[in-house]
């Protein structure tokens, strides 16, 4: 059986790295860099990245000797990749071939893509022909409306078509992503844990690897979805920011209960 993975996802607004709530409401955590420092010093199986900025500018708010400046996604991959010593994601306003093919030959190991998919799909069949299906992967990001599950891009914006999971994960499989991304719209910053039924469902459904986002608030919440067999990855944001050594607590923690994390 293979071990599942646990993966802080750091969220960039504008240059910062920003705590996210419902998709919405954004706080200011920190830089880009500082952050991915930690996480070396932690030895995360897995860091992903995603750029949540609307405008596309970005600003760090300092330019000195311990922070360089920044004003582009690319200065952004350029600073982390070089800092980064464990498998990175990148994801979040790809809208273009050329844009994965820059990410992936400067420090990035994987996409996550949304609204592309969507909107271009001639672009990422050219990616994963040229970089593969492993270096793909399909964001769904999904609220429940009045027992129903509605699918979204552009930011959580745009609603998509799909009448359901079975449709939306027959779709992303038929493009040939590598991987999916499922993300809770209604559990983003919430902290009551996660929506154990839609991931338990997605993982039953999909042959793909899946990995689940929105809602970690505690040590147990990791417990309780790990025990969704076949589920490739924990992923929390807010939660690896406001707790003191989370990371390496919560390993230490769900290796003494015998969860096969790595």
């Amino acid at each position: 059986m293979l071990k599942q993975r646990l993966i802080p996802v750091l969220f960039i607004k504008n240059g910062l790295i920003v705590r996210s709530e419902d998709f919405q409401y954004h706080k200011i955590i920190g830089n880009v860099v500082n952050e991915v420092k930690r996480y070396n010093e932690w030895d995360v199986d897995e860091l992903i990245y995603i750029d949540i900025s609307r405008e596309k500018t970005y600003d760090s708010r300092r330019n000195d000797h311990k922070v360089k400046a920044v004003s582009s996604i690319r200065e952004i991959l350029e600073l982390v990749s070089k800092e980064c010593f464990m498998p990175l994601t990148f994801g979040g306003g790809i809208r273009s071939f050329n844009e994965i093919s820059f990410l992936l030959s400067n420090g990035a190991d994987k996409v996550v893509l949304n609204s592309l998919l969507h909107e271009n799909l001639c672009e990422v069949k050219k990616a994963i022909s040229v970089y593969g299906s492993q270096a793909i992967v399909a964001c769904i990001d999904y609220r429940i409306i009045n027992q129903q599950h509605h699918f979204y891009s552009n930011y959580g914006e745009k609603q998509l078509p799909f009448k359901g999971f079975e449709d939306i994960i027959g779709y992303v499989e038929s493009v040939g992503c590598g991987e999916i991304f499922l993300n809770s719209m209604d559990h983003d910053g919430m902290g009551e844990g996660y929506d154990i039924a839609s991931i338990k469902t997605v993982v039953e459904m999909s042959n793909l690897p899946v990995v689940a986002c929105g809602g970690a608030g505690a040590v147990s919440d990791f417990e309780e979805l790990a025990q969704i067999n076949s589920l490739s990855g924990l992923a929390a944001g807010n939660m690896f920011h406001f707790t003191e050594n989370i990371y390496p607590r919560s390993k230490k923690i769900l290796k003494q209960k015998n969860i096969n994390v790595r």
